[in-house]
């Protein structure tokens, strides 16, 4: 994948797959230390052990449609081609979560991506009931909370076409307001 928002997507597609009603996505870079943190957490079903030793595993899935899991493998070699590595946590009814570290100066990192077509595209998903989504970059933080936005609203959903774009807008503003490195 080009971007790590894709991987970002990829990932909360397995957490609604999942069962998951809430979904946290934090994306943190610190340049001091030169690196890149990714973590997504989910109130899924989760994974049991043996399940879990395989979620890496790109010839396994729990899908019907296909044999082959390409997502978590996938975000793990990114990882490791950009100096990094992937962690993969889970134990049943407790949800999943994922932690993905790169090396942010790094040639092979990807760009960061549209984090706010990432957004976009879970505030359409109807299982999703709040994701918050935070970019901290060094001391800059922008925070959304899908939960929050639909009380504000007092919509009961963020579907709205006006409200879509928007999104998107915000979170890229916010993004880049953070300094963030794409």
């Amino acid at each position: 994948m080009r971007e790590i928002s894709l991987h970002i997507l990829d990932v909360a597609r397995n957490s609604i797959e999942a069962g998951a009603q809430t979904l946290t996505v934090c994306v943190t870079e610190n340049r001091a230390h030169d690196e890149m943190e990714i973590l997504i957490e989910d109130d899924g079903s989760g994974m049991d052990a043996e399940r879990l030793s395989q979620a890496t595993d790109a010839f396994f899935t729990t899908r019907t449609t296909r044999r082959w899991g390409l997502g978590l493998p996938l975000f793990q070699a990114t990882c490791e081609r950009s100096g990094g590595k992937l962690e993969v946590t889970s134990a049943p009814g407790r949800g999943t979560r994922v932690r993905a570290s790169l090396q942010l100066s790094h040639l092979d990192r990807p760009p960061l991506g549209d984090m706010g077509a990432v957004m976009q595209a879970l505030a359409l998903e109807p299982a999703l009931q709040r994701v918050t989504y935070r970019q901290q970059t060094d001391g800059q933080v922008f925070e959304l909370d899908t939960g929050d936005l639909i009380e504000e609203l007092g919509t009961g959903s963020l579907t709205n076409p006006a409200v879509l774009t928007w999104l998107r807008e915000y979170v890229n503003e916010g993004v880049e307001a953070t300094g963030a490195v794409q």
